[in-house]
């Protein structure tokens, strides 16, 4: 900030001159090189500070202006160097401007008393008429958010994180509503009670009101046409374009929610896209997308999921088309009048079902397809694990990661067989294992709750539960010797079950561990609760191969692993990997055979299958 001057009588005449007018001239402060000359036809109330108006401004490609302020109003208002401001129609109240920024054709900019900028939030995800279980704020990222949706009915640890949240935004909180250095603020009608981070740009924009707009180092925000944002924080990376209506969200890095979308209640993190339909008291995680304008999310919690269409039900059950994984999806109606449906827990992340499937025990029996036939509902176990669509999302969603490098808030694990699924898997292969041994295997048909099991369908699903073990165990057993620490665990951490936090995957006795710092304050800061979860995704490998070593020993009933046993290992690993390629390769066949993928498609797919055998050692 400039080192302010009052200004001379010369320059009030020349600012009079102009059209201005002040209620009073010696509440004005200025920059030391000031210059009146490009301030024309504005009002100033109360306290202003200006800065200097010494440079051209492009506002638009080769349409260059020079900066200063015209037919504007101003009350309390500090202004940066170099600023165009111009056609300010209400007025700016109780704002700071930062440097080099365009403001013109707007309404009303200011702010009122009590401005929260849409800090401390409590909002209520997964039951939109429960009590609150989130708290906005700008340092949130989706593990911090899940843990405390998880765990906001434990009276001790809400009323810490209440308290840890209430410190992070008191310590931030600013005086009065700010506009960073080079913001662009163009045709919009109002902005109260928000602030603006550097380099964003707000474009025809109707109202934001009670919100707070991050950036990162090189990634801003862009906000559109039409939008109506309240009470609520949106991270770098992000745009929120074409008549979206928000209220009570939080919008995390590198989100894109456009076209007439409306939320409430609900919170989007990293490269979530959201476009027509609605969203209330929606958690939606990492990756997770909705296209229709008939798909309403209300009260689940998603990670890498794609909602279909309540019209159509977004047919994702083709493979060498754009099939979402780690998702819940609703195939389209086929000639039999079935709904294929696909609740898959693949990737890193499971979907909690919500409202939108209810068959809850199907999650016991991962990547299965569930087919409605008339009242019977057909469970295909283990299905989904030898599809093209998977093959294709393992290789995908790395390469959809649009956040910047190196400044990422929210944790995101791509590993799509992991102790978390894979432990998934081992339920699955047991379940499978303990109905055939009940009935025999004599039996054309088995049943697992109320669902019925096909004989050839529960045979192979055994058959891939058990290649996706063998992929698991061959690939953490090839990296532990690649980066040399094959051989007895050094940490007991690990060894027991595992969760997913919306992208972080962890042990649980970490999670347990995490809750009792926080209850007796070994955790002091929201920062250091962020800094826990980093350290405990930095420590995943390390933790994966305690797990893994005993489900190792557990599967081949070895006491320890010697390299006569890592060769066994590994040779299972490439023949389970050389038959996992062939069953995709068979799928993509007769995807190609239907008629439905282009030559050239099918070709370039096989292509990429043919140098799967790269990476067997």
């Amino acid at each position: 900030m400039e080192n302010y001057r009052l200004l001379s009588e010369e320059e009030i005449v020349i600012l009079e001159n102009n059209g201005c007018t002040a209620e009073d001239w010696t509440a004005i402060n200025v920059a030391e090189d000031f210059q009146p000359n490009y301030i024309r036809n504005t009002s100033f109330y109360g306290e202003v500070n200006l800065g200097v108006f010494e440079k051209n401004y492009e506002v638009s490609k080769g349409f260059v202006k020079h900066t200063g302020i015209n037919r504007s109003t101003l009350r309390n208002v500090t202004i940066g160097d170099n600023c165009l401001i111009e056609n300010v129609a209400g007025y700016i109240n109780n704002y700071t401007i930062g440097d080099d920024c365009f403001i013109s054709n707007v309404s009303i900019i200011e702010t009122t008393e009590g401005a929260t900028y849409g800090e401390g939030n409590l909002i209520s995800v997964l039951n939109e008429a429960g009590d609150g279980n989130a708290i906005l704020f700008g340092n949130l990222n989706s593990q911090f958010a899940a843990f405390m949706v998880k765990h906001f009915s434990d009276k001790n640890i809400k009323d810490e994180i209440r308290r840890l949240i209430n410190e992070d935004i008191e310590r931030n909180m600013p005086e009065r509503g700010i506009i960073g250095n080079n913001v662009k603020v163009i045709g919009t009608k109002e902005i109260t009670n928000t602030v603006v981070n550097d380099n964003c740009e707000i474009n025809g924009a109707s109202r934001i009101s009670d919100c707070s707009i991050l950036n990162g180092p090189s990634d801003s925000v862009y906000i559109g046409t039409g939008v109506i944002c309240e009470n609520s924080i949106i991270c770098n990376g992000s745009s929120i374009i074409n008549s979206v209506k928000m209220q009570d969200c939080f919008v995390g890095e590198a989100c894109h929610i456009a076209n007439g979308f409306t939320a409430s209640q609900s919170v989007f993190f990293a490269n979530s896209y959201m476009s027509n339909g609605e969203a209330c008291a929606a958690f939606c995680g990492p990756f997770s997308a909705s296209h229709h304008k008939s798909s309403l999310l209300i009260g689940g919690q998603f990670s890498f999921y794609n909602a279909g269409s309540n019209t159509n039900f977004s047919n994702h059950a083709y493979k060498m088309g754009p099939i979402h994984y780690g998702t819940l999806e609703r195939g389209t109606k086929t000639a039999s009048g079935s709904y294929v449906l696909m609740p898959a827990k693949i990737g890193a992340f499971s979907v909690c079902m919500g409202k939108l499937m209810h068959h809850p025990d199907t999650r016991d029996v991962p990547f299965s397809y569930l087919i409605s036939y008339n009242d019977d509902m057909y469970l295909v176990p283990g299905r989904n694990i030898t599809t093209v669509g998977l093959y294709r999302d393992i290789k995908k969603w790395p390469k959809r990661d649009m956040r910047q490098q190196g400044c990422q808030k929210s944790i995101v694990n791509f590993d799509w067989l992991s102790p978390f699924t894979v432990g998934e898997i081992l339920r699955g292969k047991k379940i499978l294992e303990k109905l055939r041994a009940a009935s025999g295997d004599l039996q054309s048909q088995y049943n697992y709750h109320d669902y019925v099991i096909n004989a050839s369908s529960l045979k192979k699903g055994i058959k891939y539960y058990d290649i996706a073990l063998r992929l698991y165990m061959g690939a953490v057993l090839k990296r532990a010797k690649k980066h040399h620490y094959f051989g007895q665990p050094t940490t007991e951490i690990g060894k027991g079950n595992w969760i997913d936090l919306s992208g972080l995957l962890l042990p649980e006795s970490e999670e347990e561990r995490l809750i009792s710092d926080i209850k007796n304050g070994t955790l002091q800061t929201i920062q250091e609760v962020i800094d826990r979860f980093e350290e405990i995704n930095d420590h995943y490998r390390e933790y994966q191969w305690a797990w893994t070593y005993q489900m190792i020993l557990d599967y081949y009933g070895l006491e320890e692993i010697t390299e006569e046993d890592a060769e066994r290992i590994r040779e299972d690993y490439i023949k389970a990997r050389r038959i996992w390629v062939g069953e995709i390769r068979k799928d993509a066949e007769k995807e190609y055979a239907m008629g439905d993928v282009e030559e050239e498609v099918f070709n370039d797919f096989i292509d990429k299958l043919d140098h799967e055998i790269d990476y067997e050692n």
